[in-house]
């Protein structure tokens, strides 16, 4: 969609527009919902991340300057929210009993884990990563935002973006180095 398209329907929606809402809402889902996944590795999470963000762009949206492009909006929005969310199921697993170590490995023994795919490592990989350094390779990498759209995604500096980007992708080479998916 041309630029000039999308704030004339981010114009539309400040003026009370619920059409263009839905326009705009339709031109980014996919994308905020990529980006939610990639953070929470779960669809029902990621889905209701995606809502909750639209929700929170249809109360701001009045106040929404077009000083940034409106996707680094919506995605610093929805990275905000996804790393919430990471922060709730910490404090969530915070207070679970952890499990003991026989019952792991017989968890392990019968779900077939010599049977995962390389996909299912990269995402293991990715999600053992600290937080800030998944954000900025799922940022990167998987959704190609360039360095300067992540720092302002996740309002850091580029050198900030670029440590963190090299420690995350050496920590994953490790990881799956570790798993046999990568020769070093």
């Amino acid at each position: 969609m041309p630029a000039d398209r999308e704030r004339q329907l981010i114009l539309d929606v400040q003026e009370g527009s619920h059409d263009a809402f839905r326009q705009l809402v339709e031109l980014h889902m996919r994308r905020v919902y990529d980006l939610a996944y990639g953070f929470v590795s779960d669809h029902d999470d990621a889905e209701d991340i995606a809502q909750e963000v639209f929700v929170k762009v249809y109360h701001s949206i009045k106040h929404f300057r077009q000083e940034s492009g409106f996707n680094t909006w919506v995605y610093r929005i929805a990275a905000n929210t996804s790393l919430d969310r990471l922060k709730q199921r910490k404090r969530l697993a915070a207070r679970l009993v952890p499990m003991e170590e026989s019952q792991i490995s017989t968890l392990s023994a019968n779900t077939g884990t010599d049977q995962i795919d390389t996909t299912a490592h990269i995402e293991r990989a990715l999600y053992e990563l600290p937080t800030l350094q998944r954000a900025v390779v799922i940022l990167r990498h998987m959704d190609g935002f360039s360095t300067k759209q992540v720092s302002g995604i996740l309002r850091c500096s580029e050198g900030t973006v670029k440590t963190h980007l090299h420690r995350g992708l050496k920590k994953m080479r490790k990881l799956l180095h570790e798993v046999g998916e990568v020769e070093t």
